[in-house]
């Protein structure tokens, strides 16, 4: 999946070690993206080699490639969007990003007028086809 927007802010880089004895670095940010109705999206970058290798700063205008993942603890669930790959800009030829939630409905324009001829299935005219 891909995301376009701007870093808004890039919050501090953690560390730690794993159970195995292994260190590992997390970097998270938040991105808005540019529709009009802006969504505020945070994501994390997990592992030193990638942070290294997708640099990026607050106020960048990035695409981000990513894999959302849920986990269950403690009865409680919780999702994760990490990011494996950051481009700086958007690609010309990316649609406007996918919503992470579907927006609020817009106001209705005014009705069409209601078709009043009522359907014959047995009339053999090719405009009554239905096109599936």
């Amino acid at each position: 999946m891909e995301l376009s927007g701007k870093v808004i802010q890039k919050l501090p880089l953690q560390e730690g070690t794993g159970r195995n004895g292994n260190p590992w670095k997390a970097q998270s940010a938040v991105l808005e993206t540019q529709e009009q109705y802006p969504r505020k999206v945070c994501f994390e970058i997990f592992g030193e080699d990638r942070i290294n290798n997708n640099p990026f700063e607050v106020d960048d205008v990035i695409t981000i490639s990513f894999d959302i993942e849920s986990r269950e603890f403690n009865g409680r669930w919780y999702t994760s969007i990490r990011a494996y790959r950051v481009q700086k800009g958007v690609p010309e030829q990316a649609a406007p990003a996918a919503p992470v939630a579907a927006p609020a409905a817009a106001p209705m324009a005014a009705a069409a007028p209601a078709n009043t001829t009522p359907f014959d299935a047995s009339a053999n005219d090719e405009s009554t086809d239905l096109p599936f």
